[in-house]
């Protein structure tokens, strides 16, 4: 009996081991070793990336059906807006790590409690960011509805809590306002033990003119620039205070407010600013305050086309995964019709004499 007569393929061919035993591929017509690749290939336990069409073509079997034009166009913008999105998290990740590392803040660290610093949340938050929009990149790129599922549930948890803290924000707006002046006070007061809030405190005093919490007397509650402090700080205030600063020169003069806090108000408005931060801060808060809503409603946005992006490139896949195993299905029912001449027919046996 030859083998081309036969309808269904020969159980080597079939076999995901074939060609390893005496038998090559080479005695396998060409359509079943296609046919058998390409079973073994799908038939290997644990996740592909690769989607089934590319799993056959590299199979040398049936192409499975690509996806529309539409649903390519979903692909594409999924992966590349996700992969700027990875950018920029793997960005503030490198940024935080960065800052860490400067500060040394992580240098005593390791193995006991987690240091109280900004830039922990920065590191934090770029790590969730980096790791949420690499799996929507992965998933649209390799056709994987586990990874982008993934994907969808991260943006999911990232739009609930935006959402808590926008209400957190409009319900307290006004113990918030009230608490401007205390925090600035603590600011006041660690100065110089923390690097970031001497940083932001320069920065509003330098930006908004101002000097202290209610008042530049409140320089009194540091332990550097108290009037009895036996430093050379004492009763002076930072150069942030000073009107000017600089004094038409290239660099700061840290020695600007040297002794200010021991003069009356008349000879310390002419070196310092006399008002201070609490007020104007609250009046740059509801000033930007609309600029803020318009960003964070733009990131919301983002993210919810982002959702819907990866949310319509999942029915995609699911619907093409149907289309494939119903074609199969059908394919696999078709009867197969087989002829045989007189020469396939077995011998019959002879009637003993």
């Amino acid at each position: 009996m030859s083998l081309s007569s036969v309808g269904a393929p020969a159980p080597l061919c079939s076999s995901p081991w074939y060609g390893q035993g005496p038998l090559g591929l080479a005695e396998c017509p060409a359509g079943w070793q296609g046919r058998a690749t390409h079973r073994a290939l799908v038939s290997k336990p644990g996740p592909h990336c690769c989607g089934p069409s590319t799993v056959s073509a590299l199979s040398g079997g049936d192409q499975a059906p690509s996806l529309p034009w539409g649903s390519s166009c979903l692909k594409c913008l999924t992966f590349l807006s996700n992969f700027l999105f990875s950018l920029l998290g793997l960005l503030a990740l490198a940024i935080g790590l960065w800052g860490l590392a400067v500060k040394g803040s992580l240098g005593d660290s390791w193995g006991g409690p987690l240091p109280a610093d900004p830039m922990l949340g920065l590191v934090l938050g770029g790590l969730a960011v980096s790791a949420v929009s690499l799996a929507g990149c992965l998933g649209a790129l390799c056709e994987n509805a586990c990874l982008l599922r993934c994907f969808s549930g991260g943006l999911l948890a990232f739009l609930v809590l935006e959402a808590l803290a926008g209400a957190l924000v409009v319900a307290f707006w006004g113990p918030l306002q009230d608490g401007l002046e205390h925090a600035l006070r603590v600011a006041i007061t660690h100065y110089q033990d923390d690097p970031d809030l001497r940083f932001l405190m320069d920065q509003v005093q330098l930006g908004l003119q101002c000097c202290g919490a209610a008042s530049y007397q409140d320089w009194q509650r540091n332990l550097y620039f108290n009037c009895s402090s036996p430093g050379i700080q004492a009763c002076s205030l930072p150069a942030s205070c000073c009107i000017d600063p600089r004094e038409d020169g290239a660099s700061i003069n840290d020695q600007c407010g040297s002794g200010a806090l021991g003069l009356d108000e008349d000879a310390a408005q002419r070196v310092v600013h006399l008002e201070g931060c609490g007020t104007p801060l609250r009046g740059w808060l509801r000033r930007n305050m609309r600029a803020v809503g318009g960003w964070a409603i733009a990131v919301v946005v983002v993210q919810g086309a982002e959702l819907l992006l990866a949310t319509r490139l999942v029915r995609a896949l699911a619907a093409r995964k149907g289309a494939a195993e119903s074609s199969g299905a059908g394919g696999a029912a078709a009867p197969v019709h087989t002829s045989r001449g007189p020469r396939d027919l077995p011998a019959s046996k002879s009637a003993p004499e």
